[in-house]
């Protein structure tokens, strides 16, 4: 075991002691997807705490850890804020990628796991950063690449993520995972298999470790370098055996 995830485990062991003990609420940084599958996998050596892992909205990649103290019953205040870019003037900005903007981020000095997902909507960009990071970045990202940038705040009420999805639908011979993947991105089993095994394939947070994992339904898989899909279900089966399925993919 490396000594970054030696670090990463005591750490939330204490969080997790800290909280049983003084019955405080703490959370950690914005976790990546490996984080929170070595976390899920400390669940059941932890103090006796409820948790919630959240990261702003339903489909989040990476999120914070939020230990509850007895008197919560959920979650009321997220540690985390999230922030609208938006170009000064629209007509003459960039296409920005994912990439710019986190780049910019970086280039500020900014810690990785204080940032959270980075979406893009045409012209909009919304940034999820960790509450004592909000009024830093409103008052020093003023550009990305060469567009003149505005950071303001999004009011809570007002936070509506609603996730683009393409519907892909086709046939399996089973609900492996292997299979499924080949299907989400029109490729083959063989393809998708370097995937899995580079350990960059994680199912609802969790590190997949075989290619024939089943799917259930609802099931939210991310493939790091590829993207992320909702598995959808079975909608029928052929005379053959084999399955009709529907997926969410992430646009």
């Amino acid at each position: 075991m490396e000594k970054e995830e030696l670090l990463f485990r005591k750490r939330i062991g204490e969080l997790a002691r800290i909280c049983y003990e003084r019955d405080v609420p703490v959370h950690t940084d914005f976790l990546t997807l490996n984080e929170q599958t070595t976390f899920l996998s400390l669940v059941p050596s932890l103090p006796p705490v409820r948790y919630e892992l959240t990261g702003g909205y339903e489909m989040a990649e990476r999120k914070v850890v939020c230990f509850l103290p007895s008197y919560e019953e959920c979650l009321w205040n997220n540690p985390f804020t999230c922030l609208l870019a938006q170009p000064v003037n629209p007509r003459f900005s960039q296409e920005l990628t994912h990439r710019d903007y986190l780049g910019a981020l970086m280039n500020l000095g900014i810690e990785r796991d204080k940032i959270g997902d980075i979406l893009i909507d045409g012209k909009l960009c919304r940034i999820f950063c960790m509450e004592d990071m909000a009024d830093y970045l409103c008052g020093e990202l003023h550009s990305v690449s060469r567009t003149t940038l505005t950071l303001s705040r999004v009011p809570a009420g007002e936070l509506k993520i609603e996730p683009r999805f393409e519907r892909i639908s086709g046939s399996v011979a089973s609900l492996r995972l292997d299979c499924v993947l080949a299907l989400a991105w029109k490729s083959s089993r063989s393809k998708m298999t370097p995937y899995i095994d580079g350990e960059k394939v994680f199912v609802n947070g969790r590190l997949a470790l075989s290619n024939s994992q089943v799917l259930k339904d609802g099931d939210i898989v991310s493939v790091r370098g590829l993207g992320k899909f909702a598995y959808r279900g079975v909608e029928t089966e052929t005379k053959k055996g084999r399955l009709f399925i529907a997926l969410d993919r992430y646009c």
